[in-house]
């Protein structure tokens, strides 16, 4: 109420819009088609077929039994479903003279994959943790080589650490294999955390020194709880590359420490008889189990391990 005793309203009579607003960033997408939607959805229905094409051959295939792959058409269902070819794939396929299968490759792969992926992320971690904070002496020349290797191809370190090996007493064995996996992830570990703890207030680990902790304690008990998201991209990252190696296992392993991915490369058919595509096809999908599981299980989280990463940095 005024001075004069009006009644002022609670309520604005402002005259409404003469046109409603439209639907935000959330509302419902425009339904109209127009060239470069078309051109788009185009483009991703070809690369999806790209992808899944040699991939659904490659199950059906596997499933089939010899006269129905002779028969040539390889688009075609399997007119006799069978899982022999999985089983033999796993248990009794010739790999070189030695009809074993690939399933202990599997299992060989698992001791390689591990130890590998948990050094590499540990040392990656601490590695990036000291050149991000306690920024050592040199620690730029260090960053810079890291960088440097993270874009060399692997392949020129392998004769240099071949000779080491030897040196030692290394070559062929276990060792081999995983400490040559932990040098050639270490550059792009260095880097994902190194980044990762750059972003990261200072303040933080300013007042974690002034309260007593040291190097291993703020690391262990303040950065890594906060690293989670980051060690999930690193572990999806790292475990995909170990597992889907070929060249250091070949050039590392020797006969006794041969993973999935050689054992495949010497799988033959028994003397005397036509190659089975259909066990070739079950070896190879039983080697890619393990990176597309990962792919459904944990894709998600590594999506979202890299949007938390960005949004810190």
């Amino acid at each position: 109420m005024t001075a004069t005793g009006e009644t002022v309203p609670l309520i604005s009579t402002a005259p409404p819009l003469s046109r409603p607003l439209g639907p935000g960033p959330s509302g419902t997408p425009p339904s109209r088609m127009n060239a470069r939607r078309v051109l788009t959805y185009a483009g991703l229905v070809l690369a999806a077929l790209i992808m899944l094409v040699p991939l659904y051959v490659m199950v059906i295939t596997s499933f089939k039994t010899l006269p129905d792959i002779r028969a040539g058409n390889v688009f075609q269902l399997p007119l006799l479903w069978t899982a022999e070819p999985w089983i033999k794939a796993w248990s009794s396929a010739c790999i070189g003279i030695a009809c074993n299968g690939i399933g202990a490759g599997f299992w060989k792969s698992v001791e390689i994959t591990i130890p590998s992926a948990l050094l590499s992320i540990l040392v990656g971690a601490l590695t990036g943790y000291t050149l991000a904070l306690w920024r050592p002496k040199g620690g730029g020349f260090f960053y810079g080589a890291l960088l440097l290797g993270a874009f060399l191809p692997g392949q020129v370190f392998v004769f240099p650490l071949l000779v080491m090996y030897m040196s030692v007493g290394l070559q062929s064995s276990l060792a081999a294999v995983v400490i040559s996996h932990v040098v050639f992830n270490l550059p792009i570990q260095t880097v994902l955390f190194r980044n990762f703890y750059a972003s990261l207030p200072v303040e933080l680990f300013k007042a974690a020194r002034v309260d007593g902790a040291g190097y291993f304690n703020i690391f262990a008990f303040i950065l890594l709880p906060m690293s989670l998201p980051m060690v999930a991209v690193a572990g999806i990252l790292v475990v995909t590359g170990v597992w889907n190696d070929y060249l250091i296992g070949a050039v590392f392993g020797g006969l006794n420490n041969r993973p999935m991915t050689v054992l495949l490369k010497n799988l033959v058919a028994p003397e005397g008889s036509q190659l089975e595509y259909n066990v070739n096809m079950a070896a190879t999908l039983l080697t890619a189990a393990v990176p597309i599981l990962i792919y459904f299980a944990a894709g998600r989280l590594f999506v979202r391990g890299i949007s938390e990463g960005a949004v810190k940095g």
